[in-house]
């Protein structure tokens, strides 16, 4: 289904994405909700098969939009989508817990949130003693390459100290990581988990951007964890993202400047200067500062 509706957002490459609109299991009315989407008022409910519909809310006919259920979320776009999302394996593993970690507004634009998730520097000072802890401050070298297949941006071969890892850390540990872009807005993290060796938990960060500065936060996990409860799960991660929030917000500007010169980059921003590079190679204009045209002929 293609919607190309009208819309203030002109972006093209913005427009043609899918975007989380809110987990599935908090649509439980057959009466209309809203939502925001880049700018435009969207309204959703259950049909009377109990399945969820989305459109404009000011679209008189109330013509659906396209809609996607993956990974626990309701996924619309307001433009033409690729026919599906990006995958994410581990979902379908029985013994995963998959786990929507709720919705988190946030005064920053969606890249800026990509940006922050992507680093792994700031965790010894914004998540002392469970992400990180000083004197283990150092980001050793890693890899950065772009999947030639599906066009995601990989970081590889990054590994931190954590004194709490996860909800079923019994002590501190050397956690391997491995960080995934397949989509401007939305960005994955596998991560060492402390029970099994040979497995990774998941955490992804869904961005809904409601304007070019602000966003719903949407925290998935799929996680190795056969103990804790969905709460307990829900309360780290949101204890987590809660210190970031106003990090977030009181960076200077709100969009993500796509020239790296803008902000003076560090080693540890290896994967941040790919990920702006990517969004000006895709053409996106929402959400970030493009680079100049003086800027790229210099560059060039």
């Amino acid at each position: 289904m293609t919607a190309n509706v009208a819309t203030t957002c002109t972006d093209p490459v913005i427009l043609d994405q899918w975007h989380p609109l809110l987990p599935l299991d908090e649509i439980t009315t057959d009466q209309p909700n809203t939502a925001v989407l880049l700018g435009e008022q969207l309204s959703y409910r259950l049909d009377a098969n109990g399945d969820p519909v989305v459109w404009l809310t000011a679209d008189a006919d109330a013509t659906p939009l396209p809609i996607l259920v993956e990974y626990l979320y309701v996924w619309t776009c307001l433009g033409s989508p690729p026919d599906r999302l990006f995958a994410i394996p581990e979902f379908s593993e029985p013994d995963r817990r998959n786990v929507h970690a709720g919705t988190i507004g946030v005064h920053v634009s969606a890249p800026r949130a990509v940006e922050n998730f992507l680093d792994m520097g700031h965790f010894p000072f914004v998540h002392t003693d469970v992400l990180g802890a000083e004197p283990h401050t150092e980001v050793v070298e890693y890899d950065v390459h772009i999947d030639p297949d599906t066009n995601d941006v990989w970081a590889t071969e990054c590994v931190f100290y954590q004194p709490r890892a996860a909800t079923t850390s019994t002590e501190g540990q050397m956690s391997d990581y491995l960080y995934r872009v397949p989509h401007p807005f939305c960005v994955i993290l596998y991560k060492t988990t402390p029970l099994d060796k040979d497995r990774m938990d998941v955490i992804a960060l869904f961005c809904r951007p409601t304007a070019q500065d602000r966003i719903e936060a949407h925290m998935f996990l799929s996680l190795l964890d056969p103990d804790n409860t969905d709460a307990a799960i829900r309360k780290f991660q949101q204890t987590i993202f809660g210190q970031d929030k106003p990090i977030l917000e009181n960076q200077y500007p709100k969009l993500l400047p796509l020239d790296s010169r803008v902000e003076t980059p560090i080693r540890a921003d290896k994967v941040a200067i790919a990920y702006r590079r990517w969004l000006s190679d895709l053409g996106v204009i929402h959400g970030v500062i493009p680079v100049s045209p003086t800027s790229a002929s210099v560059t060039s």
